[in-house]
């Protein structure tokens, strides 16, 4: 099956393909692992990234992959390719309609991801409207349909409108997952240990969800609910309003409650009772001194049944970087924490040097030990011609788990983009 979409969107793109562009990245990243006291493992493992456009007035062929592999130890897997998209746009034709085929991205709050299908947006006047189905892609995005496509298929769609400052959305979602058989130990009714085939049964998502917003003068706000239909009770809902109050002040809000978010039929459906949903609010205020200068601090609250936790933190954005300084207590933990990242545009901005630094405290709980963890990172990026980058990182990490960790990130990228002149 994925021989014969190969060849049928390859041989569509050549129907129409005037111009290629894309990006080529080759990276590695070398770090050293210790099974135990006594074994450690060095890896050196490779990522090469691939960005390809083939282009024709309102159509493309957009695909993107990756092969990752390990050079110096050899792990069962390797190497392992990735295909994250492969599918045929059509863009605005008839000025009304933009089609997606194939392997591509869906953006949703309750379940993005990549699916294997059909996407249709439609204008029409103030209206918008999306309908995608498909199905889930398999592990490790293998380029090859899902087996299971009448129990992993995915549809929804979301209507939307704009009424100058006014916007307002509908949407539906329903999402089937199928996890793989798997074969484990139980006990027959003698207490003998026998192996024994799971098979799980399909589980869902399948939700709607409803979005009002309004841009005033000085303040704009936005809302969204998200219905469970399966369990029939809200799953989320969220405002969020953003004021201008003096000229360079801005103060922003932020509220969500949160159920638990659970695949109907699945497992996890007996815990329902006793995980918690959560009440959230934050404050921000955002003050920009001039056009290099900005200062941002951020208080959080998170109400939980029985307890509830805090978290603030100030920051400073600078032209050299940003410094931040974090705190948390409460039910969730308590932490300190300070980062700091800066980094400066030499020789017209060929050479960018940078640096980072984190230091942070904390507990798990009010009774719990204290730890601490250290991380600093020094690099550099190299860009020689426009289409041509070289970075370079050296990454430290020092706390209870990794004892003086040190790590090695490389990566090369390449952009091109030419006119093929085909047709």
């Amino acid at each position: 099956m994925k021989k014969i979409i190969t060849i049928i969107l390859i041989f569509l793109a050549q129907l129409f393909a005037q111009n290629f562009n894309g990006r080529l990245t080759s990276a590695y990243y070398t770090f050293e692992r210790f099974e135990s006291n006594n074994v450690s493992n060095r890896f050196l493992r490779s990522y090469q990234y691939g960005q390809f456009n083939l282009n024709k007035g309102l159509f493309s062929l957009r695909t993107s992959l990756a092969v990752e592999q390990d050079l110096i130890k050899k792990i069962k897997y390797d190497p392992r390719v990735r295909v994250f998209n492969f599918y045929v746009e059509g863009r605005d034709l008839l000025n009304v309609a933009t089609i997606k085929v194939g392997r591509q991205p869906l953006y949703h709050s309750i379940a993005s991801g990549l699916f294997d299908g059909v996407n249709l947006d439609l204008k029409l006047w103030k209206l918008k409207f999306q309908g995608y189905y498909g199905a889930n892609v398999p592990a490790y995005q293998k380029f090859e349909l899902i087996k299971d496509w009448k129990e992993n298929y995915l549809f929804g769609g979301k209507l939307q409108a704009q009424f100058g400052k006014l916007f307002l959305g509908l949407g539906y979602l329903n999402k089937n997952f199928k996890s793989e058989d798997y074969l484990t130990t139980r006990l027959d009714q003698n207490l003998n240990p026998i192996l024994v085939l799971v098979q799980p049964g399909s589980s869902q998502f399948e939700f709607f969800n409803a979005e009002v917003g309004y841009d005033f003068t000085k303040f704009s706000i936005d809302s969204r609910l998200f219905y469970d239909i399966n369990f029939n009770k809200i799953s989320r809902a969220d405002l969020s309003g953003e004021f201008g109050l003096i000229k360079g002040l801005d103060f922003n809000i932020y509220y969500a409650y949160r159920e638990p978010l659970i695949r109907y039929n699945s497992y996890f459906t007996i815990f329902e009772s006793v995980v918690q949903n959560t009440h959230e609010v934050d404050f921000g205020l955002n003050y920009k001194l001039n056009n290099s200068i900005s200062l941002l601090g951020k208080l959080g609250y998170v109400k939980y049944i029985d307890d509830n936790s805090v978290r603030f933190s100030v920051s400073t954005a600078i032209p050299l970087g940003m410094i931040s300084y974090t705190k948390n207590f409460g039910y969730s933990g308590e932490l300190d924490q300070i980062s700091i990242y800066s980094n400066y545009r030499l020789l017209n901005g060929k050479l960018t040097p940078s640096i980072g630094f984190g230091y942070s405290s904390y507990k798990l709980s009010k009774t719990s030990p204290k730890n601490s963890a250290l991380y600093l990172m020094i690099g550099t990026n190299f860009r020689p011609w426009r289409v041509l980058s070289f970075d370079v990182q050296g990454q430290y990490m020092n706390n209870k788990i990794y004892k003086n960790d040190f790590r090695l990130f490389f990566k090369i990228n390449y952009w091109f983009n030419t006119n093929l002149n085909v047709l």
